[in-house]
């Protein structure tokens, strides 16, 4: 973004605090409005079916596209805030979201439905999410699980939205509170401003600062020609990638050097005409740089970025479906709808004083995170296991609290995990494709699940699938130090050949 650098304060080193906390803020009011809500499409999934008499399978598609998307969209998502900014894409996903639910108000059938309330609010999720966490990394390093736990505890706020949104369906149907969201959800408009851009110096932009200090201080012709050689070689650079294209590289060395000349014997004269060609080389240069960015697949050599992936992929698909199915099947109990929205508040409220705890334990630094992580997996894998035995509602209450306890102190460490095992230079890109590959498999998930329900009639074979893919989410993160030795020793091979070199 080169129209935005000059907005951007740059900093010796991370904050930690400061106006990190309104980021966490607005990263928090993301959870209560976005993900909240998209927790409580386990209510609009009772309402929908009964309404246009559709199967779990048919209406389990909504849910699994607006969750799916939050994820596949990343890549994406990544290039747009390149392009146009952070602040900018936030508030683009905050009017994404908001037109799904205000349109999905006069949907007719269930693949209506699936445009206005599954496509648009989860690709505005998705730039709103993705946004707001890696904004996070920017300002947080020490303290980053507790603010990322303080974050994504407005998630658990759904112990306060899913009563209130059975009271809006009751008083003003489906449509009525669907508008409704849609007017509340516009308050991420305001709060998107909070987004302010943030620049870290690494001792490398030191370095290259510090080299630039000096050949300014050797005078100022050896200042221009350094300038000169410089934009020079951007210049060459873009017109050889267009000039290739269209099969004639030997234009690049004519207009190099006509302009070469240009530049040292008539700077005065034609500084309006270099000043075109420097802003359309650059525009060039942006969307080039894009395109390499959306289609940069150097990620797949990273063991690490398989390991965060497997983990993420399908620990996100068995999130979703007891979270999409548990109102449903304490119906299938003979249990109240009314006091089934109960279980969805508890769940809450437990997770978000989990995500908290277990944020703050993380950043103790006792043990790696990724030791907490894989822990939680497993619980969360074992409670999904032992979901199908809890038929009564005392049982399935007992459920959701270890369920909310484990899924919480998981959900909370997801980032920092992340920014440990890429790097934090990486964490746009890293999370971006990981998070597409995980939105394919969140994806068929809701509709699995849904099948299984129609096909066996019972909701026991999805809570055993979700703990099966918990417990499967687990295992790549035993691999961790494999992978670290396998770094290391590149970085002695570098050692080595750089050695050898001098």
């Amino acid at each position: 973004m080169l129209k935005r650098e000059g907005k951007v304060r740059p900093y010796m080193k991370t904050l930690d605090g400061g106006w990190g906390w309104m980021v966490v803020f607005h990263f928090f009011l993301v959870n209560v409005f976005v993900m909240g809500m998209t927790k409580t499409f386990a209510i609009f999934f009772v309402v929908f079916q009964e309404e246009f008499e559709g199967t779990s399978e048919q209406t389990g598609w909504i849910g699994s596209i607006m969750s799916s998307l939050r994820f596949s969209a990343g890549p994406l998502v990544a290039v747009i805030c390149d392009i146009i900014g952070e602040k900018t894409a936030s508030i683009l996903g905050a009017f994404l979201v908001t037109g799904g639910y205000l349109i999905s108000s006069w949907a007719t059938s269930i693949p209506f439905l699936c445009v206005t309330m599954g496509f648009l609010p989860g690709l505005g999720s998705a730039f709103l999410y993705q946004v707001a966490a890696v904004v996070t990394t920017k300002y947080f390093k020490k303290r980053l699980a507790l603010s990322t736990a303080i974050a994504r505890s407005g998630m658990g706020l759904t112990f306060l939205i899913a009563p209130f949104t059975k009271v809006l369906i009751d008083l003003y149907d489906w449509t009525g509170a669907l508008i409704l969201f849609g007017a509340i959800t516009l308050h991420l408009v305001p709060s998107s401003m909070l987004l302010r851009p943030i620049h870290i110096k690494s001792e490398r932009n030191s370095d290259i600062k510090d080299k630039s200090s000096s050949l300014s201080a050797s005078g100022p012709e050896a200042a221009c020609e350094t300038e000169t050689s410089c934009c020079n070689e951007i210049q060459e650079s873009a017109i050889r990638d267009n000039t290739m294209q269209d099969g004639q590289p030997g234009i690049s060395l004519t207009v190099s050097q006509n302009q070469n000349e240009e530049f040292n014997n008539e700077p005065n004269r034609n500084r309006l005409f270099r000043k075109t060609h420097e802003e359309s080389y650059g525009e060039k240069s942006i969307l080039w740089s894009c395109k390499q960015k959306l289609f940069d697949f150097s990620l797949l050599k990273n063991p690490f970025f398989y390991i965060f992936t497997w983990s993420f992929l399908l620990s996100q698909l068995a999130y979703f479906i007891p979270t999409f199915h548990l109102v449903a099947r304490a119906k299938t109990l003979g249990i109240n709808i009314m006091d089934a929205s109960y279980l969805v508040s508890v769940a809450g409220i437990i997770e978000t004083v989990s995500q908290i705890i277990s944020g703050w334990v993380a950043d103790q630094n006792w043990i790696k995170k990724y030791h907490y992580h894989k822990s939680y997996l497993i619980l969360c894998g074992i409670t999904n296991l032992l979901a199908p035995f809890a038929t009564t509602f005392p049982l399935l209450m007992t459920y959701t609290i270890f369920f909310a306890i484990f899924s919480g102190g998981y959900l909370a460490l997801i980032l920092p995990v992340l920014v440990d095992l890429s790097g934090n230079s990486m964490v746009h890109r890293f999370l971006g494709l990981a998070s597409f590959f995980a939105g394919m498999a969140v994806l068929s998930g809701p509709p699995l699940a849904g099948w299984l329900y129609d096909y066996t009639q019972t909701y026991t074979g999805s809570f055993y699938f979700s703990g099966i893919c918990y417990l499967l989410s687990s295992v790549s993160l035993f691999f961790v130090p494999l992978a670290e030795r396998w770094k290391n020793s590149l970085i002695r091979k570098r050692e080595d050949c750089n050695q050898v070199r001098a």
